[in-house]
């Protein structure tokens, strides 16, 4: 398990985001003069990153842009398309995607090429945002997942047709929001009705 981050940096735009750990990292980063971190949570592309895991030669499993979103609105198509282009590239390595701004993803699905190798996610926080389901199931990666953490609301509809994974978590940390252990039993079950790794 490593992160790979060609880009860092986001603006929060759901309640999901408001107690994101990336900014307060990058704050830290910054603080500790890590030159990657000098615009601190400013969207700021590494260029010389993104072609990096080529170099890797032992197969990794790699969480792309941790402190980031691969499909923020301050990145062009052609940065984006850079990044999944080293994806496809390096076979040997797994590469898990996780996004917010799955309207985006759905928009530029059709142009990317979904080797094997590339694992789609989107969040999903709360009731509000169960179409980003939607968008996902619509991009042909071949590992399509759901992470609901922090998770805040009940997602009873959520519907997990042609999803391969879901991830469910709370929040942690100085003023953390609740989670409901009624909320992760009924995802749970709903996991195990539709034979979705849970």
């Amino acid at each position: 398990e490593c992160s790979w981050n060609p880009v860092t940096g986001c603006t929060k735009i759901s309640e999901g985001c408001v107690h994101c750990y990336a900014a307060t990292f990058a704050k830290r980063l910054k603080a500790m003069h890590n030159p990657r971190y000098k615009n601190e949570f400013e969207v700021t592309v590494h260029s010389d990153l993104i072609t990096a895991p080529l170099e890797w030669k032992a197969p990794r499993k790699i969480f792309v842009n941790s402190m980031s979103d691969i499909f923020h609105e301050e990145l062009s198509d052609e940065i984006i398309q850079s990044i999944f282009d080293t994806m496809n590239q390096a076979s040997w390595h797994t590469f898990q995607v996780l996004t917010k701004r799955s309207e985006r993803l759905a928009k530029l699905a059709p142009q990317i090429t979904w080797t094997s190798n590339i694992w789609m996610g989107v969040t999903i926080e709360s009731k509000e945002y169960l179409n980003r389901a939607d968008h996902l199931k619509g991009s042909a990666a071949a590992v399509k997942f759901i992470s609901a953490e922090p998770l805040l609301s009940d997602l009873d509809s959520l519907n997990l047709d042609g999803i391969d994974w879901l991830i469910v978590g709370g929040e942690s940390g100085h003023g953390s929001r609740p989670i409901k252990e009624e909320w992760v039993i009924k995802l749970r079950d709903n996991a195990k009705d539709s034979k979705v790794a849970f």
